[in-house]
């Protein structure tokens, strides 16, 4: 009697969940096609047909010109180009003191993984203390990626010196 029980059950669940297999529609909806982003009810301030917001990462690396400094091949020390670069990013900052950054430091592909993370955090913190005499460090975190993330793929001198690098990253919606 338990048996036939327990086939009865069997079958009843089969029946229930055949009955509730999905079916392919008949017909296929269209594909999603582009829209237009939807139009803005306030002009932003900035130059006029801009939609650049105030404040944000767009807003910074256009105003700044670049989010990244680059280093010579196993230094973290900041060369001329870089301190004008973190000079522009200084300057962008204070105009937005409730912005916070982190600071990512990079190596290229050469060495070992534990020498490049400790490397890209030289490079972070070599970032992050020229800031420090321009701008609150409680607004500055820092992140070692090593050679875990290159900018540019390849192993020669031209990929190796774009992935040396500390890269600025505006933190908003704060």
């Amino acid at each position: 009697m338990q048996n036939l029980t327990t086939k009865l059950l069997v079958a009843a669940a089969f029946v229930a969940v055949a009955g509730c297999a999905k079916k392919p529609p008949e017909t296929l909806p269209p594909a999603p096609t582009e829209t237009a982003p939807p139009a803005q009810t306030t002009q932003p301030e900035g130059p006029v047909g801009s939609t650049v917001v105030p404040g944000s990462k767009e807003d910074f690396l256009q105003q700044v010109g670049s989010d990244r400094v680059l280093f010579d091949t196993d230094k973290y020390d900041l060369n001329d180009e870089a301190r004008a670069t973190l000079d522009r990013q200084a300057q962008w900052l204070a105009k937005y003191p409730n912005v916070r950054i982190t600071i990512e430091g990079h190596a290229d592909e050469r060495g070992t993984r534990e020498y490049n993370l400790a490397l890209g955090d030289r490079r972070a913190n070599s970032a992050k203390n020229y800031f420090a005499s321009r701008i609150d460090a409680a607004r500055i975190s820092t992140v070692s990626y090593g050679k875990e993330r290159p900018e540019v793929p390849g192993s020669d001198e031209s990929a190796w010196a774009q992935n040396r690098r500390a890269v600025t990253v505006v933190i908003t919606g704060m």
